[in-house]
């Protein structure tokens, strides 16, 4: 961010310490229980923001040279990263063109071709059907340059590999990080690797979750015995843009603001700033590195949940420090997320028949209302 906008903010958050206050929406919100339970209506977020968005499946340092691949899921579909010869990210559903199976099982690795373990059919990291074993006996009339592998959408940017899972999609990426864009960038993370990585299932909605980490209220609660005491009492802005939301979440030492030049004030070094990109993917920019949180919708009631700590790529080898960093992370998340699964246990109880969010709490009204803009 600019100097001007980093100066704002922490101005901004002095002057509601200084004054006991606290940052406010202009009104109670509600939520429907019914959003984080029904499968049709997880159906239509699957299909009409998941699939139709840029999801963050790679991070650019997991495809680190010519021949590089990975195998993810995006939306629910089977997705085949790779790097080709030219330095280009590519991605393609993971099936062959014959009878659809899968063709790589492989998590990672580096080749230059796959071939499918039913028939051989071969194919190039750029997607091309090279090899067809009696292809020309069998398949009479049919041109190999129709079967190259499903190609999606795939864009490098601000350290990501982005992918829009509906195939044919040609989604502008710029119309929609415009407003987020310089921020993105000047947090260098193309100049990241990523130090350690986790990943698990949890048995709660997605933007439970996503919910969970957007929000101060809860940090002298449910994080009295790890990060809470070195966090103000439910002291925290946001800002939205478009879809996306920055909050700003100051650590108990901010007021250390005041014994500073105004000119040397850099809000990293008293707060941790949250980028929660649309729909899935949250940076939690720290002092000296980025968390990297991808949650993975599998269901109504299940989320994969992938805990990334990215490093500047220079300073890869202090290796027990972001080791340090990433379990305090973790620990922290683990926290959020196995309350996130205490509530997904009770909504079909009865008990509630929405969410509440107080005026604190207004990050979670301004992300479930870009939720219901997308599906409807």
């Amino acid at each position: 961010m600019d100097r001007e906008t980093e100066c704002e903010l922490i101005d901004e958050l002095l002057a509601l310490k200084d004054q006991k206050a606290l940052f406010l929406d202009d009104a109670v919100s509600r939520n429907p229980v019914v959003h984080y339970t029904d499968e049709k209506r997880f159906a239509l977020e699957r299909d009409r923001i998941f699939r139709r968005t840029p999801i963050a499946a790679a991070h650019t340092s997991e495809l680190d040279r010519p021949g590089a691949f990975l195998r993810r899921e995006v939306a629910g579909l089977p997705v085949l990263l790779t790097r080709d010869k030219t330095g280009r990210a590519n991605a393609f559903l993971n099936a062959c063109r014959h009878r659809g199976t899968r063709l790589v099982d492989d998590e990672k690795g580096c080749k230059n071709r796959f071939s499918c373990p039913y028939h051989a059919w071969t194919y190039a990291n750029t997607g091309d059907l090279i090899v067809a074993p009696h292809f020309e006996a069998g398949f009479e009339g049919v041109e190999k340059s129709d079967l190259g592998l499903k190609k999606l959408q795939c864009e490098e940017r601000f350290g990501f590999v982005w992918v829009t899972a509906e195939p044919e999609s040609a989604f502008n990426t710029d119309t929609y990080f415009e407003d987020l864009a310089v921020e993105l960038d000047n947090l260098a993370m193309g100049e990241m690797v990523i130090a350690q990585q986790d990943v698990a299932i949890r048995e709660a909605n997605w933007k439970i979750l996503v919910e969970g980490g957007i929000e101060a209220y809860h940090f002298k609660v449910a994080h009295r015995k790890t990060i809470g005491p070195y966090f103000e009492d439910n002291l925290s802005s946001y800002k939205a843009f478009g879809p996306h939301l920055r909050s700003v979440l100051p650590r108990a030492s901010i007021t250390d603001f005041h014994d500073v030049d105004r000119e040397a004030w850099r809000v990293r070094d008293h707060a941790q700033v949250l980028y929660t990109l649309f729909p899935s993917s949250a940076l939690l920019a720290q002092q000296d590195h980025i968390a990297w949180i991808s949650q993975e919708p599998l269901s109504a009631g299940y989320t994969r949940v992938r805990l990334s700590t990215l490093v500047p790529a220079a300073h890869a080898d202090k290796e027990e420090r972001w080791a340090q960093s990433h379990e305090i992370t973790k620990t922290t998340l683990d926290e959020d997320f196995v309350i996130g699964e205490s509530i997904q246990s009770t909504l079909l109880s009865g008990a509630n028949e929405n969410m509440l969010f107080g005026r604190f709490e207004g990050a979670l009204h301004a992300f479930n209302q870009s939720v219901s803009r997308f599906i409807d």
